[in-house]
């Protein structure tokens, strides 16, 4: 039984920041990629930001380029989400995920269906 956890979510004030964090516990199976996807209200849900586990390759949401930084640590199977600048239109909750993304990594954020892992998710306010 696999868990993803999410933590590091809050209130912020534009032009900060925020580190989420993703915990994940138990084994992972046929995964090669960790994500982060974020849903507003109304809104569908969206990715962010997704690392490659075995090369490190990444690729983010044109909206967060610049701003926002997807890292991997092995030991403890963490992921991160450093987030800077952030602004109101980032306010939304932040999910992790896991799954096994069969193609390049530019595809890796245009289809949530590769990702059969999911956290609780976070919530990032974002105050102007």
């Amino acid at each position: 039984q696999v868990q993803m956890v999410e933590s590091g979510g809050g209130s912020v004030q534009a032009g900060g920041s925020l580190r989420l964090s993703c915990t994940a516990s138990g084994t992972l199976y046929n995964t090669n990629c960790l994500a982060w996807f974020r849903q507003a209200p109304g809104k569908e849900r969206e990715g962010v930001a997704v690392i490659k586990t075995g090369d490190g390759s990444t690729d983010y949401a044109d909206s967060v380029k610049g701003r926002f930084t997807i890292s991997q640590d092995n030991a403890g199977n963490i992921v991160y989400l450093q987030m800077n600048s952030l602004k109101p239109e980032d306010t939304a909750m932040y999910y992790c995920a896991a799954g096994d993304v069969l193609a390049g990594i530019a595809a890796a954020l245009r289809w949530e269906g590769w990702y059969n892992y999911w956290g609780q998710g976070t919530q990032v306010t974002v105050s102007s």
